[in-house]
């Protein structure tokens, strides 16, 4: 089922800011593309990511790795007097990292001292607020937005862990990733192939939303300023399949966001396999209409599909 909505339709509230500085998964500076705004991020190279973290002492932490993933504890040297959870037995931060389909890693976490409560998880310039369960665990699964994949996990202690896997498949999909911070509820919409918004090939993370590719939502409901993702993937090479697809994003305009601003960041590897990234913000309308939807169609280019 498919609700009808009123959108308010823009192509000019979003303005483009500086580029993202965010956590690069290599050894290589980026640099500013010619042709446009944005953050050009070659996709590889991994060891600037834990050469760079100053001040944190690594541990190894032998019993989460298995031949999927490395894992090294990070923690911060406690202040004097200052008593931490790590200070107790049993309460060690571990993370695993394994690849599964669909070019997506999966990531066990176990922080047994915290339970219940927030913890985040870094990802190529790509943060999610999650929350562990009642024994302090976390099971996750994220879309990789590289090969060599490192996940980087905090806690507000913190405290912090490390996993890497490799995603063997990571070279077949496409992939246009959204984040952003606090209650707003952002969706990315794909229109494939020429399909119209409720049809076959309309793709959302609405799981009656059906096409080739499909959107991912990952965010913590409860936190006012959870990070949020969404991600959208398309597999490259399929037969038959040529055309491009139309990318939109929608925003509802609640009493707790008309008349803000939002910041939004962009992260897109394409055919050409560098993650390029943008810092946005954009205005929602007015208090006046609330209960309406905001559609954002100039976020993202559309992605154009070769016949394989």
């Amino acid at each position: 089922m498919f609700v009808i909505k009123n959108y308010v339709t823009t192509g000019g509230t979003v303005a483009c800011a500086l580029a993202i500085g965010y956590l690069m998964q290599n050894g290589t500076p980026a640099h500013r593309d010619a042709q446009a705004d944005e953050t050009v991020v070659t996709t590889t190279g991994q060891a600037s990511v834990i050469s760079g973290l100053q001040g944190i002492v690594l541990t190894s932490s032998p019993s989460a790795l298995d031949e999927n993933s490395d894992v090294e504890t990070l923690q911060r040297p406690p202040r004097p007097g200052r008593s931490t959870p790590s200070d107790r037995a049993d309460c060690s931060l571990s993370a695993r990292a394994m690849a599964v389909p669909g070019a997506a890693a999966r990531l066990k976490i176990k922080a047994p001292c915290h339970k219940d409560e927030r913890i985040e998880v870094h990802h190529s310039g790509l943060t999610v607020s999650q929350r562990t369960d009642s024994t302090g665990a976390l099971d996750l699964t994220i879309p990789a937005l590289s090969e060599y994949a490192i996940f980087l996990i905090s806690l507000d202690d913190q405290q912090g862990t490390v996993a890497t896997t490799h995603i063997p498949d990571m070279d077949q999909y496409n992939r246009i990733a959204l984040q952003w911070q606090g209650d707003t509820d952002l969706q990315i919409h794909a229109l494939e192939f020429g399909a119209t918004y409720g049809g076959n090939g309309h793709v959302s993370a609405d799981p009656d939303t059906q096409g080739a590719g499909n959107v991912v939502h990952l965010g913590q409901p409860g936190f006012t300023d959870a990070q949020n993702i969404e991600v959208y993937s398309f597999p490259i090479g399929q037969p038959h399949q040529a055309g491009s697809v139309e990318l939109t994003v929608e925003a509802e305009v609640t009493p707790e966001n008309c008349g803000h601003d939002l910041n939004v960041q962009s992260l897109e590897l394409r055919g050409d396999r560098k993650l390029r990234s943008r810092d946005l913000t954009l205005t929602l309308p007015g208090c006046s209409q609330t209960g309406e939807f905001l559609v954002l169609n100039n976020l993202f280019q559309d992605l154009t599909i070769a016949a394989n």
